[in-house]
């Protein structure tokens, strides 16, 4: 690999980590992204062109709005702004005139709601490049993800005379939440595709290892609760007031009381909860934000009847009334083992990584399963890769990924892959 796209990598991604966006909301990324790729000469859609806004889940937009105002504040030109749509994300497509494959390689762009580390230790104290943005930082890694997609679309590119088909380059918006695969995977963008490729930093691989995922994606579906309840002085007369707080309360014991299930592993998390006025106050407007999982599409679906049940309970019980909202959603990975070899073999002649076994083991979600579901059923197949780091946690404030080892296996796997499906035949 040459050491201008190692090089990039690494400085692409501490300039994202610095600028971490929550989903629906990466109009500076999108910006970019979009900037980085228009210089390679690709043709590249924004925003609005490439989202089913039917189907849209859990886009607020206030936040929005908010976002937009401060990315024009950082030097995104309001012409761009407005040509997005209100909605984040792109996709360039290198066309190299030959006939061949179709091959995508997908890359999602969103921070997490968390706030990084202060210790001097952390790697982006140390070097500089720590979020400037209280209270979100990029501790899943999806800055080191954007950085690769960019950097392949660049490889692709300047060996665009020893390929054939087509190759897109996606960019995807809200990961976090399950949110934007779904929407961008119903504007039908990967329906033409051969070859899905993604991957994510971390998880269970270690520093120099590679590996593919043929199972461990959680069905999952997110989401946001409103409950309203009566207003009334909590002294003089609490009788005619009905407490959305504790109604929360109530539920949020409750769900964490569904019964497991023999066909699956579940899991349940109420993340947040926020509620009341003051407190002489009798609350009168309560907001949880929740998910469930469960190790199959049934399995899920059984957590989250649940849900909706003891939501409508908690409303007979304290008078108040309650509105659930989805808020995201994903499914598990659909496995191509045929394909998963050929990325096997790709990945055993990458210097130095060290290939594990196939990972199938119950783990989080992740959205590009909506988008691997998509390709198998339009007749593509789809890989899903895990490229190592020694991190602390996903989702902590002191997570890091050791961008300079664990970057260029990722850049090796994905520009190895397109080598091997699109790249020309010897005569």
């Amino acid at each position: 690999m040459l050491k201008s796209y190692k090089d990039d990598m690494v400085a692409i991604r501490r300039h994202l980590h610095r600028r971490p966006e929550e989903g629906w909301t990466e109009f500076e990324t999108t910006y970019f992204v979009w900037s980085r790729l228009k210089q390679l000469g690709l043709p590249v859609t924004i925003g609005k062109a490439n989202i089913n806004t039917a189907e849209v889940l859990g886009r607020d937009e206030k936040l929005v709005a908010d976002a937009m105002k401060r990315a024009a504040a950082h030097g995104v030109p309001e012409d761009f702004l407005q040509a997005t749509g209100g909605y984040t994300g792109c996709v360039a497509v290198l066309e190299t005139g030959r006939p061949g494959p179709v091959t995508a390689f997908r890359s999602d762009m969103d921070c997490v709601i968390v706030r990084e580390s202060d210790d001097p230790e952390h790697l982006p104290n140390k070097l500089g490049f720590a979020s400037e943005r209280p209270g979100l930082m990029h501790s899943c890694g999806h800055d080191g993800h954007t950085a690769v997609g960019l950097e392949v679309a660049r490889w692709a590119v300047e060996h665009k005379d020893a390929l054939c088909g087509k190759l897109k380059f996606i960019f995807q918006p809200a990961e976090e939440g399950c949110r934007g695969a779904r929407a961008m995977a119903a504007a039908g963008i990967v329906d033409d595709v051969d070859y899905f490729i993604s991957g994510h930093v971390g998880g269970v691989a270690k520093l120099g290892e590679i590996g593919v995922m043929d199972g461990g994606f959680l069905a999952s579906t997110k989401f946001d609760v409103d409950i309203a309840g009566t207003p009334a002085h909590a002294g003089n007369a609490p009788q005619l007031g009905h407490s959305a707080l504790m109604a929360a309360c109530a539920a949020s014991m409750m769900l964490t009381g569904i019964p497991r299930n023999g066909d699956g592993e579940t899991r349940v998390s109420v993340g947040t909860l926020s509620a009341g006025e003051g407190r002489n106050v009798v609350p009168a407007h309560a907001r949880l934000q929740m998910e469930v999982r469960g190790e199959t599409e049934e399995v899920n679906q059984y957590m989250g009847g649940y849900v909706y049940d003891i939501f409508a309970g908690v409303d007979k019980a304290y008078r108040v009334k309650s509105t659930v909202v989805k808020a995201g959603e994903s499914t598990t990975l659909t496995a191509c083992p045929e394909l998963l070899d050929t990325v096997e073999d790709v990945m055993k002649a990458v210097p130095g990584a060290r290939l594990i076994p196939r990972v199938h083991v119950p783990s989080g979600s992740e959205d590009c399963a909506l988008f691997m579901r998509r390709a198998v059923q339009h007749g593509g197949q789809a890989a899903f890769i895990l490229f190592g780091c020694n991190h602390h946690g996903h989702h902590r404030p002191n997570f890091d990924i050791q961008d300079e080892q664990s970057l260029p296996n990722a850049f090796a796997v994905y520009t190895g892959f397109a080598q091997r499906m699109n790249g020309l035949k010897k005569a």
